[in-house]
């Protein structure tokens, strides 16, 4: 569970019309149709509202239980409830009322939200719960105490402390009742006393041969998973810690133990410890990893070949920054990395390798540095590329402006901030409300205020003052009519979207109703655009709403015009990045963190090319810099951690308990915490992904864990729509002469062999307005992907339109592909080895699917296309 907790507060009743519930979680789930643009039709979601992990998997008397993170009254995080599923097949699903609810005092204000746990049945009624005829099922959950709890012993527990509780059912999992005695533990162990506001998400499970349950938990900012014991789910001992370990990016969470055969032999046996992780995952944001060990009812021991050191990788040292100056191996300055050196570690800095390390932040002006240092050209004669990087997560923007703006015109006369001196901005024409009201137009140098680097002009609109981000209001413009394709206006300060419940956005009404809006990206002013081709001739106003008073809790805005072209944002990354011919084909950027850990190109296809490497810093804002040691080029990839799931969207994996048949089959959120929040769905907001199996294989002499789509999946299959053997890919796009119906889930299973091609693969969700979605696989550098660059609305997030890939030798000469489509997602299963897993928003109307192959013909062994039957069609 995430360790965020947004201030729930009043909304601006007037500007956002339905942000309250009209949800009741005591009367039973809400109903809908299914049937709305983007509604998965393969995954679970909530008929309404917003949910993220999955929790309290079990199996019991005959149904599968799916509990979750849910938000009763909203369609962002908050209230964080227990929601509740149960199905028999793990494919078809039937939303129960809510099983855990918030608690709030008579002023509305929350006292106990319910964080991720598990779920047991407790046949041998070790707890005292239930009886041998009627066993209890136990929830083992945190409960988050916002404003701290006394308890019965006197013991004092601080606001927002989290401590693990439980609740049990007497009637098949459809009402609970709390423990009287919780907490169960208040507080985490020595040495992690500390802990106490990051200690969370226990999973328990049976371990027979000591006749005994075992939690393991995290805590999570210090990269452990923590073990106990109990004999009755009420008294839990502490056992050991495991950790850290490989990915240390981002917080621990939702952690998961349990044993496996190896390649299905019983008698091999080895156990797995998955943790997810947040920022830091391989994708970017959050995902998941995995230890493959030993565990002897005590203590986790990881295989020595599951945990990745942090040593460098044989190979040739390119640059250690070991140098007395930038300058003297050679490397290019510009900006304030002029005249500067390589450090010593400091601030926190770990992991580095020697004594010094590429620092921007020790430029001389902390995060307010920017510039870039690049290496001479080299010819490329490695596969890889392994590099230390940390600092910011500020990633490269594809397709970013140099800041040059589209010629336009004002929308209004005050659109543009400008003014006589001490101007308010009502002076302007705008209407203030709130802290508002009164307010003179900022300049972006007063003292009380922050500053507004980006603004153009001297004026700017700062809701930054006073107080800091205390004050709140909103400002709105006069009416004006949309004359021209686009509006562009540059935006700054919080992330905190419209849509949430304290937001700081810029919105546009057409004719009363909001149609757009934007928001901060926790940084300064930045260009954006709306497109507003289709309001035309219409009325619009522009509103800036401010109603957060935490962190970042402050919009900044500047220059409304129309314009008959889109301004593109200027990148405001900390990178690392790979040139070649002077473009960029490789980047990698830190994790918020002043952890060094290793990135890896596999730079293979350029081979013999001249290449450069240059470090990029153009961000002042919060962790406005970046960390760089220890280039090497190497014939092997220095691999951070064993991921679960190489895409974006594969997140708090946790498996099923009790399932009789002793298979390990579970599931994971399908979303990411870098764009959870702003995803374009409603009246629900996020989806569980569809069951998988998971099992423990041998490749190449390491044991590795690999999934499936559970064995039933199959069973959505309707008559196949498309099927070829032996079939030549010329190098081009050839579309199938197949007519998938608007939005239609598909199951494609796919062999290839490369041939002369260097890449070859499919397209789906294609469309005549440019959208799709690309799975292929790169011949030269080995590596399966999928490529969402232009699969359809991705303006709610400058990362999301990004290539994920999964490393995958061709082994057999022939590449085995499994590819799921659903409304709005695709899952790659490729060659029983590593799975990606992405979040895909196309229009309806692009559902085409084409072959493709590059730099020669592949031949297509096999192919199969199956429409897809959608899991809600018995509602």
């Amino acid at each position: 569970m995430s360790k965020h907790f947004p201030v729930l507060a009043s909304c601006l009743a007037t500007l956002l019309v339905g942000c309250g519930s009209d949800s009741d979680s005591t009367s039973g789930p809400p109903q809908s149709s299914y049937l709305e643009t983007y509604r998965p039709q393969l995954s679970y979601t909530a008929a309404k509202n917003w949910l993220n992990d999955p929790n309290g998997l079990v199996y019991h008397d005959g149904e599968y239980h799916l509990f979750y993170q849910y938000n009763p009254n909203g369609n962002t995080w908050g209230d964080m409830s227990w929601g509740h599923a149960v199905s028999t097949d793990l494919l078809h699903w039937n939303e129960l009322p809510v099983a855990l609810t918030a608690e709030k005092d008579a002023g509305g204000k929350l006292t106990q939200m319910f964080f991720s746990g598990s779920v047991v049945v407790d046949t041998n009624n070790t707890s005292g719960l239930g009886s041998a005829g009627n066993p209890a099922m136990v929830a083992i959950y945190t409960s988050v105490y916002p404003q701290g709890k006394t308890l019965a012993n006197g013991q004092v527990l601080a606001p927002n402390t989290q401590s693990q509780s439980i609740a049990y059912s007497l009637d098949r999992g459809r009402t609970w009742t709390q423990y009287a005695a919780n907490p169960v533990i208040a507080a985490p162990p020595a040495p992690f006393e500390t802990e106490g506001q990051n200690f969370r998400d226990p999973k328990v499970f049976w371990y027979a041969p000591e006749q005994k349950w075992v939690m393991v938990a995290v805590a999570s900012e210090k990269h452990q998973a923590l073990l106990f014991s109990s004999k009755n789910l009420r008294d839990w001992t502490y056992m050991s810690a495991f950790g850290p370990a490989n990915a240390v990016g981002g917080i621990w969470e939702c952690p998961d133990l349990f044993e496996l055969p190896v390649d299905g032999d019983a008698s091999k046996r080895k156990w797995v410890m998955n943790i997810n992780i947040n920022p830091g995952s391989v994708a970017g944001g959050s995902g998941a990893h995995y230890f493959v060990g030993k565990f002897d009812g005590t203590r986790f021991v990881a295989d020595a070949n599951s945990v990745i050191d942090k040593k460098p990788p044989t190979g040739t040292v390119y640059q250690d920054f070991e140098a007395a100056s930038f300058d003297a191996t050679g490397w290019a300055s510009t900006g304030d990395f002029a005249g500067k050196t390589p450090v010593a570690p400091s601030h926190g800095v770990a992991d580095n390798q020697g004594s010094q390390l590429l620092d921007t932040y020790r430029l001389g002006k902390d995060d307010g540095a920017v510039g870039t240092l690049t290496s001479p050209a080299f010819t490329v004669t490695s596969k890889y590329i392994n590099l230390m990087v940390g600092g910011g997560r500020h990633p490269r923007l594809a397709g970013a402006g140099d800041g040059t703006v589209p010629t336009g015109t004002l929308l209004f006369p005050g659109a543009g901030f400008e003014g006589p001196a001490n101007a308010t901005y009502a002076d302007l024409g705008w209407t203030p409300a709130g802290d508002l009201v009164g307010q003179k137009v900022a300049l972006g140098t007063d003292a009380d205020r922050q500053a507004a680097a980006g603004k153009l002009g001297a004026g700017v609109f700062n809701s930054f003052f006073g107080a800091g981000d205390t004050p709140k209001g909103s400002l709105t413009s006069p009416t004006f009519t949309i004359s021209r394709a686009y509006i562009n206006f540059l935006v700054g300060g919080g992330n905190h979207p419209y849509d949430s419940p304290n937001p700081v956005a810029v919105v546009l009404k057409v004719n009363g109703k909001v149609v757009r809006s934007a928001t901060g990206a926790d940084s300064e002013l930045n260009w954006t655009n709306w497109d507003v081709r289709e309001f035309a001739g219409q009325q619009a106003q522009i509103v800036i709403i401010d109603d957060n008073d935490g962190a970042w809790g402050h919009i900044l805005a500047d220059v409304f015009e129309a314009s008959d072209q889109p301004a593109k944002p200027v990148s405001d990354e900390t990178t690392v990045n790979l040139l070649v011919n002077g473009q960029v084909v490789k980047s990698a950027t830190g994790a918020n963190a002043e952890t060094l850990n290793w990135r890896s190109w596999n730079v293979d296809a350029y081979r013999g090319k001249s290449a450069q490497i240059e470090v990029v810093d153009k961000n002042t804002g919060g962790w406005g810099h970046i960390l760089v040691d220890h280039i090497v080029f190497s014939d092997s990839a220095k691999e951070e951690a064993n991921w679960l799931d190489y895409g974006a969207d594969f997140y708090a994996a946790v498996t099923w308990n009790g399932i009789p048949d002793g298979k390990r089959i579970g599931l994971g959120w399908m979303s990411n915490w870098d764009y959870a929040g702003n995803t374009p769905t409603t009246p629900w907001r996020s989806a569980q992904t569809f069951a998988r199996e998971f099992t423990l294989r041998t490749i190449a002499g390491q044991v590795r864990l690999v999934q499936q789509p559970v064995d039933n999946f199959s069973t959505l299959r309707s008559k196949a729509l498309y099927s070829a053997q032996d079939r030549s890919v010329a190098a081009g796009v050839q579309a199938l002469d197949i007519t998938p119906a608007p939005g239609q889930a598909l199951d494609i299973v796919a062999r290839f062999q490369p041939g002369s091609a260097s890449g070859f693969g499919l397209k789906v969700r294609t469309g005549t307005n440019g959208e799709e979605t690309v799975i292929g696989y790169d011949a030269v550098a080995g590596e399966v992907y999928i490529d969402r660059s232009k699969s359809g609305d991705a303006s709610f997030n400058a990362s999301f339109a990004a290539r994920h890939t999964a490393p995958l030798p061709l082994r057999t000469g022939t590449v085995d592909l499994r590819i799921v489509v659903d409304t709005s997602s695709v899952m790659v299963f490729a060659g029983n080895e590593v799975v990606l897993t992405d979040q895909i928003f196309p229009q309806p109307s692009s559902n085409g699917v084409a072959l493709f192959a590059v730099g020669g013909a592949a031949t297509l062994k096999e192919l199969t296309i199956w429409p897809l039957k959608s899991i809600w069609g018995k509602r």
